[in-house]
Formats: structure tokens, sequence, C-alpha cells
């Protein structure tokens, strides 16, 4: 649609000097409609729209000045109208490339050069004062009252980015909040979240803690997303996930400069 629309303006633009209708400025402050108009010694000559005939009239009645003025004004405006439409078309065009590329399978991908490649799935655990339990997504575990929290096994990821404005695809399984995370340490492993669980109402509390990050959505579930700043070395996760649910679902990485 954005593909049309530029060249319907640039058609445009292609007529100011043809068909474009100007306003030829009166010097007692009407106008005439024309299409174009020229200065032939002291009289001015221009095509009327209104009657479809070429007319003439002595130079001192027209605002040649104005009349000039407001056409280089639109002129300068459509102009950068049709440079937004370009930049908007090419925009278009940018994201049904890298939407073509990403593979159809949920999940998060890295962009690694040229490439696009799939981040496995990390096994998250719920971690009380009993132990460990693996965080089933599907059939979420019982909940504990108190204090807990979502870690991963081990202090570091498998997965390296040197890049600190790394980008990511993220395809959704549903609609559903969804982010970029710095993790913390736990007794040699890492931590995605902190759990409260109020007692009684058995209300869950979770603090992640979220990096501010850019998203430009590409298609259906399909997201980029990358740091708004720099990322500080450590260790990071994408997750997916519903407030309160406790079901988040995460992809980890490590961000090491010069690695």
């Amino acid at each position: 649609m954005t593909v049309l629309r530029l060249l319907l303006s640039i058609c445009l633009v292609s007529s100011l000097s043809g068909a474009a209708t100007i306003k030829l400025y009166m010097t007692d402050g009407t106008y005439q409609l024309a299409r174009e108009f020229k200065l032939e010694g002291d009289r001015v000559r221009y095509y009327s729209t209104e009657r479809g005939e070429w007319e003439e009239m002595p130079t001192e009645l027209v605002d040649v000045k104005k009349t000039e003025n407001e056409m280089k004004a639109r002129e300068s405006a459509e102009r950068e109208e049709n440079a937004t439409l370009a930049a908007e078309a090419k925009a278009e065009r940018e994201a049904a490339r890298e939407l073509q590329r990403v593979p159809k399978d949920f999940g998060v991908y890295v962009v690694d050069d040229d490439a696009v490649k799939p981040i496995k799935q990390a096994e998250s655990k719920i971690v009380n004062n009993k132990g460990r339990s693996v965080l089933k997504v599907l059939t979420p575990l019982p909940i504990i009252t108190g204090k807990q929290t979502v870690e991963l096994d081990g202090a570091h990821s498998a997965n390296i980015v040197s890049n600190p404005r790394q980008e990511f695809y993220f395809r959704l399984t549903n609609e559903e909040r969804f982010g970029l995370v710095r993790m913390g340490e736990h007794k040699g492993n890492r931590v995605v979240e902190k759990l409260t669980i109020i007692p009684v109402s058995k209300d869950v509390m979770e603090e992640p803690d979220l990096v501010d990050t850019f998203r430009l959505q590409l298609g259906d579930l399909l997201y980029k997303i990358w740091p708004e700043k720099d990322l500080k070395p450590g260790e990071y996760a994408l997750v997916e996930y519903t407030d309160g649910k406790v079901n988040m679902q995460v992809w980890d990485f490590a961000y090491r400069p010069g690695k």
C-alpha cells in the first residue's frame, strides 16, 4: 500500500508544471485558478483551469511573489512527503525480508552476522527452602507461600554474544508478555526472577529485572527485540510469561565484550 502511495505522489510532483492547479494571486486579494503561468514583458500569461484556455492580464494586477512563494512551499512539502513515503516503503520491504528468514517454530533467534540462529530454551527451576523443582509451563507446580526464585542451573550461559546492542527475533507462543531480563546469582546458579507468594490468597508477585528494550513487530506473534542502551557484561535471558501464573519460559545468553 505504501509503495502505491509513493508512486501516486511522484506522479503529482511531476505534474506540478502541468496539470496541477495553482492559485494565481491578484494584488486585490483575490486569485485565479491556473494550471501554469509565465511572465511576458508587462503581461502575465496563464492557463485558466476554470475556462480551459490561455488568458493574460497586466503584471501590475498579479501578486507574482506571493504566487511563487506558495508554489515553492507546496513543492517542498510534497518532496518531504515523498521522502517519508520512500522511507516507509523501504522499511516495509526490509521487514518483509526479515519475516521470511525467521523460522516458523516459536522461540528466540539470535542475529549472528548475516545468519539467524535459534537459542535453545532453558530448563528453569523454582527454588525454595525445600529444594529445586523443574518449572512446568503447562502444568505449574504447587506454589509454596513465602520467598522463592526462578533459576537456571550453572553460573554462565553457553550462548555468548559480543554485541552490546544484540538483536533477537522472538516468535511467541501466545499473546503474552515478553522481555529481556538481567539475571542475578544465587549459590552458583542464575536467578531469572524473584517470587513472593502471599499467604492465604496465594497471589504471586513476580520481580524480574527487566532491561529497557526496543520492539518491532514483524508479523503475527513475531517481534524483533534489542536493548535501548548498551548491555553491561553479564548473564541475560529473553523471557515469555503471564503475570501471576509462574509460567515463565526462558532463553538464556551471556554478553561478553570481545568474545
